[in-house]
């Protein structure tokens, strides 16, 4: 076996440089936060070669006095800390004092700096982890550092490089999580000498979104905020109706840093339950303000993991925000020309997610007037059909975000999109924004504000912009609407035509009927008043060792909620009851599938997901498609629609209905043109 030795500095700096350094977009996050950390209000960031050939980043913060820039290149070096007990309350995104070190290690690094207070600069070089140059030169206030031939010192490490173009792609990606987390900063981007990125650095988070996805996607946001005990939240979540395959879009910060965590995305999606399809995930870019005793950042070099304290505190709150967000909104999705009833942006495309097929809604069914018979006096408040937050702090977000009903039916192109096409270089000392790009940038931000000349000139266009509300602002599925809408008839013998304020209405009878037995069932549970249907003889369960240890140990919860059991010797139970309103589905099957959702749940979880599965099977009960209603029974149905808290989605995040405008009508008989 070979003897132990100490490496040399030189191999202990390549080796560490890979956990922070790992390609061209690590290197352009470690500099832009460091230029945030230095109070930078202009940020330019420029790359040749998807970063590896070059990246300058230009500043104008406070730069680096000549005697510490040496120092600044050293490992564990920094000025964001002074001793261990800082870590537990950290307010910039730098600490660590290893970026500039182990990028020094793997490229050729060149930085000019000039603090304010300061006449001359000084110009720094330093290749491979060693000093090649110290000298005075002019130049303007801030900090520019240029990081030339990236990995040229490791080659093993460059050969695992992806393409130019995708390194780019990488890198603007991350630029545009930058502008996010810090609206306030004026950033530029440019790819190959080409103007990628221009904000304004006006502190308009939706102008940044305007920009980076577009205006059919900045149309569909609705604003955020709330503030508690601990922590604030604020920001934009999307409509459904944008909805995206992947959690790619899930952006949030907190503290300005852009972070990765189980825990937000999962209040995220949880709050958005019962408003989106399987296996579809919202849009959000919100920024959480936690303090900085609960939080810890110090978990990984590349700062994006982070423990949070009070996590069950964050995750309810959020959710419940997001969830009550959602419900004060009409949102019924608008059929536009040529089938299209989703924005899209260029940068999704193309690129779809795992979407689920639409649940099978043929079969025979129960009969509908037994079914819509049932007792509605339970299903919800009658009154406002909505359900309050109940939260310690007093986050809401009622009002509609002024401006940003805009068409949906407009797909943003690269022409409207304000990106500048293509600028020179700009020079590595200017970094704000020009008189002429600050100027269309705030014409960009006018044009989806409130009265804008494009809303006066179409004023009955943009009557079509607020779905489902009419001139009183009630919604259409609310009881003060009800007398105003006119049900015109039955479509396919699966859907309902109403007509109310300018616009066609269609309702899905499968849909709306499950989530009435939905709301129905989960109402009953709420209140207890549910009942078991005696089967006769009882249907015997044998069951595996795993599955009895799990009806040992939630069988008090079946008994709760509608079930009749008892043991039946040689681990088998005897099932001599089930939930009413389950009574024609195969009980087997329906029990067994409940203990499987069981079998990786800890207790306090267990109730939850045992009401929330028999709910969902409930909806088996439904009224199919192709199968008739009466008028009187489809009055039934949409009277106690009228009574949910969000009647929009069915229990599977399907539409339960959706419009089409007079004007979009019009312009199909080419009334209007």
């Amino acid at each position: 076996m070979p003897q132990i030795e100490l490496l040399d500095q030189q191999t202990i700096d390549k080796i560490a440089a890979g956990e922070v350094v790992d390609r061209p977009s690590s290197v352009v996050k470690e500099l832009v936060e460091n230029a945030i950390d230095a109070g930078a209000t202009a940020v330019t960031i420029e790359i040749q070669d998807g970063g590896s050939s070059m990246i300058r980043i230009t500043d104008n913060g406070c730069g680096i006095e000549k005697e510490q820039i040496s120092l600044a290149f050293c490992r564990h070096s920094t000025s964001k800390i002074r001793q261990a007990a800082d870590l537990m309350e950290i307010h910039s995104l730098g600490f660590r004092g290893e970026a500039l070190s182990s990028i020094a290690a793997v490229s050729q690094v060149e930085l000019i700096t000039k603090p304010t207070r300061q006449l001359i600069g000084c110009r720094y070089r330093i290749e491979g982890g060693q000093e090649k140059q110290l000298e005075e030169i002019g130049a303007p206030n801030g900090t520019t550092v240029f990081v030339r031939n990236l990995f040229y010192n490791t080659p093993a490490r460059r050969k695992f490089l992806k393409t130019a173009k995708t390194e780019g792609g990488y890198v603007a990606s991350l630029v545009e999580q930058l502008a996010f987390s810090h609206p306030e900063i004026a950033f530029k981007f440019l790819m190959n000498g080409r103007m990628k990125l221009h904000t304004s650095g006006n502190g308009e988070l939706k102008d940044i979104i305007y920009q980076i996805y577009g205006r059919s996607i900045a149309g569909n946001l609705l604003p955020l905020s709330g503030t508690f005990e601990h922590f604030s939240v604020s920001g934009y979540i999307g409509k459904p109706l944008i909805s995206r395959g992947n959690r790619n879009f899930e952006t949030y910060f907190v503290n300005g840093r852009y972070i990765r965590s189980k825990l937000l995305a999962k209040a995220i999606e949880d709050g958005y339950h019962g408003f989106l399809m399987q296996h579809k995930f919202p849009l959000t870019v919100l920024h959480l303000s936690i303090d900085g005793r609960m939080v810890d950042v110090n978990v990984h070099p590349n700062k994006m993991e982070m423990r949070i304290s009070g996590q069950e505190e964050i995750y309810r709150q959020i959710s419940e925000l997001v969830h009550h967000t959602l419900q004060q909104q009409e949102l019924i999705p608008e059929v536009l020309p040529g089938g299209r009833d989703m924005p899209q942006d260029s940068r999704t495309a193309g690129a779809s997610g795992a979407g689920t097929p639409a649940e099978e809604d043929t079969g025979t069914g129960t009969s509908a007037a037994e079914v819509l018979g049932a007792d509605t006096s339970a299903a919800g408040n009658p009154e406002t059909g909505t359900a309050a937050v109940k939260a310690s702090g007093t986050g809401t977000s009622s009002a509609e975000c002024p401006g940003t009903d805009l068409s949906a039916s407009e797909k943003p192109r690269e022409a409207e999109r304000p990106r500048a096409s293509a600028a020179s270089p700009a020079h590595p000392g200017d970094t704000a924004p020009e008189p002429f790009e600050a100027h269309r940038l705030e014409q960009i931000r006018q044009s989806v504000a409130k009265d804008s000349p494009y809303e006066k000139k179409y004023e009955y266009h943009q009557e079509t912009l607020k779905l489902g509300e009419g001139a009183g602002g009630e919604k259409l599925l609310s009881r003060q609407a009800r007398p105003n809408y006119r049900i015109l008839g039955q479509l396919f013998e699966t859907y309902w035509l109403l007509e109310y304020n300018d616009h066609l209405y269609i309702v899905d009878q499968h849909a709306a009927h499950e989530k009435v037995l939905y709301e129905r069932t989960m109402q009953a549970f709420q209140t207890r008043q549910f009942y078991a249907q005696l089967i006769s003889p009882p249907m015997i369960l044998d069951l595996t060792i795993q599955e009895q240890e799990l009806m040992d140990r939630f069988h008090g919860y079946f008994e709760e909620m509608g079930f009749e059991l008892e043991p039946f010797g040689d681990g088998a139970w005897a099932v001599r009851g089930i939930p009413a309103n389950l009574f024609q589905l195969n009980g087997k099957e329906l029990f067994l599938a409940l203990i499987d959702e069981l079998s990786d749940l800890p207790d306090s979880e267990a109730p939850a997901v045992v009401r929330e599965k028999i709910a969902s099977m409930s909806c088996k009960a439904a009224v199919k498609g192709n199968q008739n209603l009466s008028r009187p029974e489809a009055e039934k149905l949409l009277d106690e629609l009228l009574t949910l808290e969000n009647p929009y989605f069915c229990p599977h995040g399907r539409p339960v209905i959706i419009s089409m405008s007079h004007y979009e009508i019009d312009k199909k008989f080419k009334r209007i043109l």
